[in-house]
C-alpha cells in the first residue's frame, strides 16, 4: 500500500487540563473522501484543528502521537505553512468569512501566501465562480450580506483561492436548507473528481456516508468503528447510533 496522504498515529490531545482525544489514528489517501463521523463533542472538530495546527487557546495542545503529510511529521508546523507549503485548507464549523469586506476581497485575502503566479491564481477565480456563479452575481457584495448558504460557498471557495489540494470542511452543511445542501455536496463530488482530496466531518451522517468512500465513527475522543461507507452503513451498531436504523 503507499504511503497516504494523511497519517494521525495514536493521537492525545487536550483543551487545558481535559483529555479530549484518547489516541486515535486514522488514515486519508490521495483523492480520497474520508468522513468523520460520531456525535457533538465527540472530537471531531478538535481532530480537524489538530491537524491544521492551529495554535492553543484556539485549538488544543498535542500531547503525544504524530500527525504525518506524505511521510513527514507537521507536528509544530507553522499554521500559514500548512496551507501556503503542503495546500491543506480547513474550512472551519461557522464559516468566519469576514463580513465587512466583499466577496471579492474574501477571496483575494486567500492568495496573499500563495507561491504560484497570476494565471494560477485567475484560473482559480474563475474556477471557483463557475463552481458557485451566486458568488460571482454578489462578487461586489459585503459578504455579511449573504445568506447562510451562500456564506458557506463564500467559505469553501476562500479555501479554493488558497491553492488547496486538500480540503477539510467542518459541517458544510449546517443551517443549510435541503436543496442548497445537496448542491454543496454536489459541487463537492465535483471537486474531488477533479483530483481534490476531501477529509469531512458533517453531523448528517447518512449524507456523509453517502457521499464519502471511507468513514471513521469516534466517540468520546476515540475511534470505534471505521471502514468503507457502504460498511458502515449496514453495520447495526452504527446505525442504531447514527442513522436512526
Amino acid at each position: 500500500m503507499s504511503t497516504p496522504l494523511l497519517e494521525v498515529s495514536d493521537l492525545y490531545v487536550k483543551y487545558g487540563n481535559i483529555e479530549a482525544l484518547h489516541g486515535i489514528s486514522f488514515t486519508v489517501g490521495e483523492g480520497e473522501i474520508v468522513t468523520l463521523i460520531g456525535a457533538n463533542g465527540a472530537g471531531k472538530s478538535t481532530t480537524l484543528m489538530s491537524v491544521s495546527q492551529l495554535p492553543p487557546p484556539e485549538a488544543p495542545k498535542v500531547i503525544s502521537g504524530d500527525i504525518k503529510f506524505r511521510g513527514k511529521s507537521i507536528l509544530g508546523m507553522a499554521p500559514d505553512k500548512i496551507v501556503s507549503d503542503l495546500h491543506l485548507a480547513l474550512v472551519p464549523e461557522g464559516r468566519h468569512i469576514f463580513g465587512n469586506l466583499t466577496v471579492e476581497e474574501n477571496l483575494k485575502l486567500a492568495t496573499f501566501a500563495r507561491k504560484d503566479g497570476q494565471t494560477e491564481i485567475n484560473r482559480d477565480y474563475k474556477r471557483v465562480y463557475t463552481l458557485f456563479p451566486r458568488l460571482d452575481e454578489r462578487k461586489k457584495q459585503r459578504s455579511e450580506s449573504l445568506s447562510g448558504g451562500e456564506q458557506q460557498m463564500l467559505a469553501v471557495g476562500r479555501a479554493l483561492m488558497s491553492g488547496t489540494k486538500f480540503i477539510m470542511l467542518d459541517e458544510p452543511s449546517m443551517g443549510l436548507a435541503p436543496l442548497l445542501m445537496y448542491d454543496m455536496f454536489r459541487t463537492l463530488k465535483d471537486l474531488n473528481a477533479e483530483g481534490m482530496t476531501i477529509l469531512l466531518i458533517e453531523q448528517n451522517a447518512n449524507l456523509a456516508l453517502k457521499f464519502a468512500h471511507r468513514g471513521y465513527v469516534i466517540d468520546t475522543g476515540e475511534i470505534v468503528a471505521e471502514g468503507p461507507c457502504d460498511e458502515l452503513m449496514e453495520d447495526p451498531e452504527v446505525k442504531k447510533a447514527y442513522l436512526g436504523g
